[in-house]
């Protein structure tokens, strides 16, 4: 899975996992701290939340636009400063006052176009990597890893949310206070993807831009206008299919959140209960990957070290469960954020895997036929969501409710989340991939940029699902995503031949 992989991809990867685990870190309790700090209603609150998704991931299109004219690392070490401020002036408490409201304001607009600078042109890096002939069958590959790696700092950064703030209210910080420790964490993380990159750099400085050097292993596409045309109507095309996945992939911030606050179970027990500990999620995926080298490893001593790794991690997780099975466990919000990434991380050399052996079969389907896929997946997350929430009251309802509210397994937002997952790989890390295949050489900042307008559409409409958060019944606030995921699939669907054209 790892072999005949550019060298650079892995620094790359691993800048971009440690500033993903800050900003993955904010998230998980974001939403949750504009209600308690400042008494936003949940459709103000989702607001701001969707505004801030959103110019985070439409802002890499300047920062794309910035980069093709003076190279991509010049935008990405930038960006990582200015995004370093914003999250200090985040991590300062400052109350709940006009004066805190502001300084919140002037940090979430540091952070997003700090992120516009550093996130596309990273992804752009990597894809230059693969313009050389000796990888460029391995982008998709190359391109599940480096989202992989994203979703290993985003694993871990709901435990650290929760943990740090419980901390920082055990040393006697009220809980408004205690948020912005969480928001601190981001700053160190940022620490630690700047000098990943800087060490590592010898690995990828040749794709940094502005101008590469040419040479006998690079190809280099000389296009006419009508190509270029049909591959930015292409892309475009595929950008209008995406807003609407990340409208409602992303309800986990929002909606999914609101259920599970106010919807879900405030404990757990058993196998349910060991899901929250993020450490029995790392014995899983080590699980896993070590399965994969028993199998794939070509000699017997490194079969043997994997298959013992097999067998500790078992037996570890079998002694947890012997061990807390009948513990209770607190369930909090937030730490239902950290399944997603869980499930990539996990499920990553899987799907690599699958797609592997039907490539070697020549039958591996497409980059957007993976999307459509994608997008009928996510339809049946939100189905599996709709399934939960028969019988219940709506969230007014149940907030007058008191004591007697109807509760019900966080299992529910687990299985939601694995299915989502299941949707993230097929459209997210091919979307990318396909994206960095396709664009026109001259325009590639731009066109990774376009992803990310695309998706920052998809984040501010992530409101609708604070907006319907209220006096409507939970299965039309799921009836919704179901929808638009459906009708989006459908149309991808009927323009296949053209998308599959210019692949």
């Amino acid at each position: 899975m790892f072999e005949g992989q550019p060298k650079g991809l892995y620094a790359l990867a691993l800048a971009n996992t440690g500033e993903r685990f800050g900003y993955y870190t904010m998230i998980a309790v974001f939403a949750l701290f504009l209600r308690a700090n400042f008494g936003l209603a949940p459709d103000t609150a989702g607001l701001i939340y969707s505004t801030f998704l959103g110019l985070v991931y439409f802002l890499p299109l300047i920062g794309g636009v910035m980069a093709d004219k003076f190279g991509f690392g010049k935008m990405v070490t930038i960006g990582i400063l200015i995004m370093f401020v914003g999250y200090l002036l985040l991590s300062v408490p400052l109350g709940g006052d006009a004066v805190g409201m502001a300084a919140m304001l002037v940090a979430l607009v540091f952070i997003s176009f700090g992120t516009g600078l550093f996130k596309g042109n990273l992804q752009v890096m990597v894809g230059n990597l693969y313009d050389d002939k000796r990888f460029a069958e391995r982008r998709d590959a190359g391109f599940s890893i480096f989202y992989m790696a994203i979703n290993i700092g985003a694993l871990f950064a709901p435990t650290a949310a929760v943990k740090i703030k419980a901390w920082a209210e055990s040393l006697g910080f009220e809980s408004n206070d205690a948020y912005h420790f969480s928001f601190a964490v981001a700053c160190l993380s940022l620490i630690v993807s700047m000098a990943i990159y800087y060490v590592c750099r010898s690995t990828f400085k040749h794709v940094e831009g502005g101008e590469r050097k040419k040479d006998a292993a690079t190809v280099e596409e000389e296009l006419s206008p009508a190509e270029t045309k049909a591959r930015i109507v292409a892309l475009c095309l595929v950008y209008a299919v995406v807003i609407f996945f990340w409208m409602a992939f992303h309800q986990n911030g929002l909606s999914l959140t609101y259920f599970a606050n106010e919807f879900t179970a405030k404990s757990s027990t058993g196998a349910e209960g060991m899901s929250f500990n993020v450490i029995n999620l790392v014995a899983i995926i080590v699980i896993v990957y070590a399965l994969f080298s028993v199998f794939q490893s070509k000699t017997s001593g490194n079969k043997a070290v994997s298959a013992l790794v097999v067998f500790a991690a078992v037996g570890y997780l079998v002694w947890q469960y012997i061990d807390t099975a009948s513990d209770i466990v607190e369930v909090s919000a937030p730490i239902f954020q950290q399944f997603n990434p869980f499930y990539v991380v996990a499920l990553t050399p899987v799907s690599m895997a699958i797609f592997g052996a039907l490539a070697s079969k020549g039958k591996e389907p497409k980059a957007p036929r993976k999307i459509a896929y994608g997008m009928l997946v996510a339809a049946l997350g939100f189905a599996v969501m709709l399934f939960a929430s028969m019988g219940l009251p709506t969230p007014d309802e149940q907030a007058e409710m008191g004591d007697a509210a109807m509760l019900v397994s966080p299992s529910w937002l687990i299985y939601t989340y694995l299915v989502l997952t299941f949707a993230e790989l097929l459209l997210s890390p091919m979307g990318i991939s396909f994206v960095s295949k396709v664009a026109p050489p001259k325009y590639k900042g731009m066109m990774m940029g376009g992803w990310f307008v695309a998706t920052a559409i998809g984040n501010m409409l992530v409101s609708v699902g604070g907006f319907l958060w209220g006096g409507f019944p939970l299965w039309l606030v799921w009836g919704v995503f179901i929808v638009l995921c459906l009708l989006s699939a459908i149309f991808m669907f009927s323009i296949m031949k053209r998308l599959e054209k210019v692949c």
